[in-house]
Formats: C-alpha cells, sequence, structure tokens
C-alpha cells in the first residue's frame, strides 16, 4: 500500500512540473514573433504564439487602387501563412513538454 501511495506523490509531482512548463510555454508564446508572408514576401503578418496579430507590412509597390482584390488576397495568404507556422511551433514545444505523450483531441493552449 505504502509503494501505491509513493508512486501516487510522484505521479502528482510530475503532474505538477509539466504544469509549471505549460505556464512558461504559455508566456514564451505570447512573446514569440512568427511571420508568415506571401507574394514573394510584398506582404507579411506577425503573429504571436498565441496567434494574435502584431503587425501587418505592405509592400508599396502594392498600392496601386487596381489591385486591390490581390493585395487582400496577399493578407490573407500571409495571415495564413503565420497560422500554420504557429501552430507547427506549438506542437513542437507541446512534444518537448509532455516527452511526446498524445494530448486530448481540441487541447489547446
Amino acid at each position: 500500500m505504502f509503494d501505491k501511495l509513493k508512486d501516487l506523490g510522484g505521479l502528482m509531482q510530475q503532474a505538477q512540473a509539466m504544469q509549471q512548463k505549460m505556464q512558461e510555454l504559455q508566456a514564451q508564446l505570447e512573446r514569440l514573433e512568427i511571420v508568415g508572408s506571401s507574394g514573394a514576401g510584398l506582404v507579411k503578418v506577425t503573429v504571436n504564439g498565441k496567434n494574435e496579430t502584431r503587425k501587418v507590412e505592405i509592400d508599396a509597390s502594392l498600392f496601386v487602387p487596381a489591385d486591390k482584390g490581390v493585395v487582400e488576397d496577399l493578407i490573407v495568404a500571409a495571415a495564413n501563412d503565420a497560422r500554420t507556422k504557429v501552430e507547427q511551433t506549438v506542437q513542437e514545444q507541446m512534444r518537448t513538454i509532455t516527452g511526446g505523450l498524445p494530448l486530448p483531441p481540441g487541447f489547446k493552449l
């Protein structure tokens, strides 16, 4: 019986350590800056690791009224590129923290 309590205590310590690492990861993700781009770098969108948009950069050559639709499409493409990069980064960080343990479907930070 004592061994079971000892195992439970060890498991609780591991859970607390993982929770601490998760909190540290959340703080890191908020400071992280990831840039998505489109149109060969003419449009760039910077997001943090929590997928919050921080900055949009548009090359001045795109400011032609006739190209308005193209610019809008490039902004969407750059934002999607940034979002994809954030998701990949978060997955890599989570694998590091969880030691490769699978997380429940839909689990998000």
